[in-house]
């Protein structure tokens, strides 16, 4: 039996190597497409995230001729750019960093002269989501919530102040923010004030962020209440704790 009160845990493994598996994809995709692509193919790109602005020769991107504006510059200093027109692989990955990030050269890698789909902090960030799916794989289990179930890569040891002062919540919240607050922070300073955040910088807040995201993927898709029978008093908790319904502690 595992610590989780199940005798299996082949769905939390298969959702870890899931999310870890399509993260790593992404992430050798991202190096791979601009390396194989010709040579100085993709010029310097600034676009806008949540968007497609280099689908063809008329996306916003390429009939952009100032840059003075936040995003955008002026793309005919630096030549044209389709990715509609790659082939179906580097069209795809190119079109995913198009949709989400704002593909600044300032902000982003080259690679055989050509820039790379998403900019060095989405690098971090898959790169983080990579690792956190692989880590649930190992050491995540399901604990009926999402929380219970988060919280389950930590050592039970660990934990049993915090489930017998009921403090679950506010622990999830601590790592998160612990995570996520560094790139937050490089983020917002760099929009709000003058300074410029370095590659490394990008890279080092975003991976944690990534490692994050990655995890709460992999928790939410394996909580399953239906795997304990419905039973929340089959679930195995740190210090001895156990769920009860609302109505028995009534």
């Amino acid at each position: 039996m595992n610590k989780n009160g199940l005798d299996d845990r082949s769905r939390e493994k298969k959702v870890g190597y899931w999310i870890g598996g399509v993260a790593t994809f992404l992430l050798v995709s991202f190096f791979l497409v601009p390396f194989y692509l010709p040579e100085g193919s993709v010029p310097k790109l600034s676009g806008r995230a949540n968007a497609f602005d280099y689908y063809s020769d008329e996306g916003w991107g390429n009939v952009q001729t100032s840059s003075s504006g936040e995003v955008g510059h002026n793309q005919s200093m630096y030549g044209e750019f389709a990715w509609g027109e790659l082939d179906p692989y580097a069209a795809f990955i190119y079109g995913f960093g198009d949709l989400n990030c704002h593909t600044k050269a300032e902000r982003s890698w080259e690679i055989n002269g050509n820039q790379m789909p998403v900019c060095v902090r989405d690098v971090g960030i898959f790169l983080g989501i990579a690792v956190g799916g692989f880590l649930f794989s190992r050491k995540g289990y399901n604990r009926w919530t999402i929380r219970d179930t988060f919280l389950s890569l930590l050592p039970d040891r660990t934990m049993g102040t915090i489930y017998k002062n009921d403090r679950r919540m506010l622990a999830m919240l601590t790592i998160a923010a612990v995570l996520a607050i560094p790139m937050a922070l490089d983020g917002f300073t760099q929009m709000l004030t003058s300074y410029e955040s370095t590659a490394m910088m990008r890279m080092l807040t975003g991976t944690p962020f990534g490692v994050l995201i990655g995890i709460f993927m992999a928790a939410s898709f394996s909580a399953r209440p239906a795997l304990f029978g419905l039973d929340p008093s089959a679930v195995i908790l740190p210090s001895g704790s156990r769920f009860s319904m609302k109505s028995e502690e009534e």
